[in-house]
């Protein structure tokens, strides 16, 4: 008996480091017209960005069903002494009600803790991985979400889009719109903060943006782990991971991470980003 942790795709947890951990991961949605997709499961990220950049409708995403998320629940839940389940930000996706929802309706002998990271991407990887690092160790139901709530309170994340465009048509552009009509050649910074999308600023080259990106993650250091996120660009991605290794000599290297086809809606290619999890001695 253990403690089983839940996400869901919007996390990009690379499906190894997922299976190694035993994390269980349900998929959002990604439609094209009529055609429906489960996120990383019927579609890769590389088929994802060829299609975004040709399709003649722009994508949508959608939130899996309470079903998706008691059907999980039940099927782990059977010989668990609890369930974390681990969720992108409810300002910013529907996903989270439908985990509530099925963690009140499943049918299993343990309970069910629902926590939103006010993150997407690897902070939320970063949060189930922490979670399942700790129920690893034989902790408690109440200690693993207590560990998964404190890696939410050291999470941060910057994000790099070649354009606003398709955070703004997909509805999730937040409080970055003061960013929009000032962008002619320039790249916008954008960062979650209390679970929505805040603008960070601009740059006028890619380059200088991806400067920008290295000196903040510096200046939270020390971390505990670090993600460097890339939509198309894995060449700049890999760079950047090199370049702030020495910040993770205490911890696991750097990982390098691909948008997965949901947060590609939204960011759209040539994006990158870094989220990173502060040392609980950090800033």
């Amino acid at each position: 008996m253990t403690v089983k942790i839940v996400t869901d795709s919007t996390s990009d947890l690379p499906r190894e480091e997922a299976e190694a951990l035993g994390i269980t991961v349900v998929p959002l949605n990604v439609h094209f017209g009529m055609e429906v997709f489960k996120d990383q499961v019927d579609l890769s990220a590389d088929e994802f960005y060829r299609r975004l950049v040709t399709a003649e409708e722009f994508p949508k995403t959608s939130q899996p069903s309470i079903g998706d998320f008691i059907a999980a629940y039940e099927r782990i839940g059977r010989d668990a002494d609890g369930i974390v389940s681990v969720h992108v930000s409810g300002k910013i996706s529907g996903t989270i009600n439908s985990a509530r929802q099925a963690a009140l309706q499943a049918e299993v002998p343990c309970t069910i803790e629902v926590l939103d990271t006010l993150q997407a991407s690897m902070g939320v990887g970063m949060v189930a991985i922490e979670a399942a690092t700790v129920a690893a160790g034989g902790a408690s139901a109440e200690e693993v979400a207590g560990a998964a709530r404190d890696a939410i309170s050291r999470c941060q994340c910057f994000l790099f889009l070649d354009t606003l465009e398709y955070l703004e048509k997909g509805g999730r552009i937040g409080k970055a719109r003061a960013l929009l009509g000032t962008l002619l050649r320039v790249k916008p910074l954008i960062t979650l903060k209390d679970g929505e999308v805040q603008p960070l600023g601009k740059e006028r080259t890619r380059q200088k943006a991806i400067d920008r990106l290295v000196r903040m993650a510096r200046e939270f250091s020390p971390l505990d782990r670090m993600a460097v996120l890339y939509s198309t660009s894995r060449g700049d991605a890999e760079a950047i991971a090199d370049s702030l290794a020495d910040l993770m000599a205490d911890g696991p290297a750097p990982m390098v991470v691909q948008f997965g086809p949901v947060l590609g809606t939204y960011v759209g290619p040539n994006s990158l980003g870094i989220q990173l999890l502060r040392s609980s001695g950090g800033a």
